[in-house]
């Protein structure tokens, strides 16, 4: 994969030179280097290095020079003589020589590297994702064998990407086009300019043909690339080096990068109105724009500032009136120190993009994630060792429904640089589970429709999502494979009950039957909460205020009917017999209700809500006052913890 995956299409100038120092062809080479004229960069340094000159920036630029253009063979060469000259490196260095290494396949010694780079940059998340995944050949190779894969029939010996289908039409990037005399060469990757070409889709069997270049405005002497068409057809969102209306738009160092575009379809039938997008930027790039199903957000890659590693994945709602809101970062764990780019968004809040962060088989592999309803992205998961390869794998896009997609590649076997292959999903990769269950009456059995049931995380306190049992008691949930969730069953006139679940890690369905049981008392204004729970006192260490393991066991169902009800609020009052001096059992009983308060206001109830005191002997429910003789059971009676409720 070539330059416009690192999202820096640059536009640049020949120039020639002539020296005869080493050293001026040196900085010759820098001068293409810093221009991203690549190309031109390798032949100078290498003529330098042919004459014995060693330098280690410029070993770190011929490695990058061939790693940015996806030459993995020469990058582990000058990587190689980097590390020999100095093993006391910037991350990026570790990271692209082991990357390089296992797309030559170098397994052994690309995992070694990547062993000094985790014990070298620890905080580094590249890092972190091998240590956690130290075996992630293991799931590469169990997520394998899942694809009938083919050649698109639309490829050229140049560079071929990029896919969107629309309307039984297939629209890509190329840079076949040679025929115009005047058509030049982009130094980084030594290939023609790419603009936008369709072709016919063979709804029978996925098949491309009758390639014809977009005849439109969207297309320029400069790159074009990654489409992608709204719904009625009438928007288009695309890649463009920052060029519009004849005029070019450069950087702070002069070099012309990308930013995404929009176009909408005049009534004539031709493409105009062509704009960058509000939060596009002379200074950073956007690129790859994908729409979500109800074309309410776009997904796109960028480098802006914010930007966890050399790219990421931002995200930026659309109004239906056309405007857009703020770009966010989706983070970690999707963004990487890496790249990650190419996204696609399926109706099944799915994500499918590009990284070289992630662990893989070298270069850029294809990932897939599930989008949670609060926009995290969890789950990732490579896709196997046949659509992935030891080089660049990249801009995956699948229909849901007949499985049927699309990639681009420059594996071996092709026929350019990069190509575009199609494919059949022939298994799913992610593990599908649905939880369900009726919720009934523990004692009669009797159905209990209109209870709420809630579905959270195992550990977490933040519900994932809730719904009603229907008119049959039943109730269903989505969930995934082999993981560990909390239900809770609720309704009037019942308690509440939780139960803990692990889902099985085949396809299939999990069976959680929940039974409530009535509830024992009926609270209003004034009654004792305590007494629904035969709580007749909150356990404390002698003469201390602290609560123990039996008190806070206790104190948990409180916390319960409090989180189920948060507009009730409670009076605690704690009580002591009348042993021990009128002032020592007053001021014991205040710490006592105090300490209660306190530990309920830690666990998430709001100070406002709770009002204490303690009262010692002066509230005795029996004659067993001072000098009174009385059993100990008798003075139990008085020792107890009260919660009046003042407010529902």
């Amino acid at each position: 994969m070539k330059k416009y995956i690192l999202l820096c299409l640059t536009i640049i100038s020949a120039f020639s030179f002539k020296s005869y120092s080493q050293q001026a062809k040196v900085n010759s080479g820098d001068k293409n280097y810093d221009n991203y004229a690549y190309v031109d960069a390798i032949k100078t340094y290498e003529k330098a290095a042919q004459k014995g000159y060693k330098s280690e920036d410029m070993f770190k630029k011929l490695g990058n020079s061939y790693y940015f253009n996806s030459d993995f063979d020469g990058a582990v060469k000058w990587y190689g003589e980097l590390f020999a000259m100095n093993t006391n490196l910037e991350p990026d260095y570790y990271y692209r020589y082991a990357q390089s290494l296992k797309s030559t396949g170098q397994l052994d010694k690309a995992n070694k590297v990547l062993d000094e780079f985790n014990i070298k940059y620890k905080g580094d998340n590249r890092g972190k994702l091998y240590k956690e995944n130290v075996n992630y050949l293991d799931q590469i190779k169990a997520n394998s064998g899942r694809y009938k894969i083919e050649d698109a029939g639309i490829n050229s010996k140049y560079s071929d990407y990029g896919s969107f289908v629309y309307n039984n039409k297939l629209y890509f990037a190329s840079a076949r086009d040679t025929g115009n005399f005047s058509q030049r060469k982009h130094k980084w990757t030594g290939e023609y300019f790419t603009n936008l070409y369709d072709a016919d889709i063979d709804a029978t069997n996925n098949s491309a043909s009758k390639v014809h270049k977009f005849k439109s405005a969207l297309n320029t002497k400069f790159h074009e690339a990654t489409p992608v068409f709204t719904k009625d057809g009438k928007t288009v969102y695309f890649t463009r080096n920052n060029y519009v209306n004849g005029k070019k738009g450069k950087d702070e160092n002069k070099i012309t990068l990308v930013k995404i575009y929009k176009a909408t379809l005049e009534k004539d039938g031709k493409w105009g109105n062509i704009t960058a997008l509000p939060f596009d930027s002379d200074n950073y790039s956007t690129a790859h724009p994908a729409l979500s199903p109800d074309e309410k957000t776009l997904y796109f890659a960028s480098d802006m500032p914010g930007t966890l590693g050399q790219s990421d994945i931002y995200k930026v709602s659309v109004s239906d009136a056309g405007a857009y809101g703020t770009p966010e970062n989706l983070g970690k764990p999707i963004n990487t120190e890496g790249k990650e780019t190419f996204p696609f968004v399926t109706n099944e809040k799915e994500i499918y993009f590009a990284s070289d962060g992630h662990p893989g088989l070298g270069g850029l592999d294809v990932y897939v994630g599930q989008i949670e309803d609060n926009g995290t992205i969890t789950g990732i998961q490579n896709l196997g060792a046949d659509v992935n390869s030891p080089k660049d794998d990249f801009a995956y896009i699948i229909d849901p429904v007949s499985r049927l997609g699309y990639f681009s590649s420059n594996k071996d076997g092709g026929l350019g640089s990069d190509d575009i292959y199609k494919f059949l999903e022939t298994k799913r990769l992610r593990c599908i589970q649905e939880l369900n269950g009726n919720i009934t009456n523990s004692e009669t059995g009797a159905i209990l429709p209109g209870a709420k049931v809630t579905l959270y995380d195992m550990g977490s306190t933040d519900p994932k999502k809730s719904v009603i049992a229907d008119a049959a008691g039943y109730y269903n949930f989505a969930v995934e494979c082999g993981k560990s969730y909390n239900v809770r069953a609720e309704k009037e006139e019942f308690s509440t009950k939780e139960v803990n679940i692990t889902i099985g890690k085949l396809t299939g369905k999990t069976s959680l039957p929940i039974a409530l049981d009535p509830a024992t008392c009926k609270v209003t204004i004034g009654d004792d909460l305590g007494k629904c729970f035969k709580i007749k006192m909150i356990y404390f260490d002698l003469d201390k205020s602290n609560i123990r393991t039996e008190a806070a066991l206790d104190l948990e169902k409180i916390l319960v009917v409090l989180n189920d009800n948060p507009s009730m609020k409670l009076d605690i009052r704690s009580h002591t017999d009348s042993r021990a001096s009128f002032k020592y059992n007053e001021a014991l009983s205040d710490r006592r209700a105090k300490s209660t308060i306190q530990w309920l206001v830690k666990n998430g109830i709001a100070p406002n809500r709770l009002t204490g005191k303690g009262y010692g002997e002066t509230q005795l429910v029996n004659k067993c006052a001072d000098d009174v003789p009385c059993t100990e059971a008798e003075h139990q009676e008085n020792r107890r913890s009260e919660f009046i409720i003042t407010a529902l």
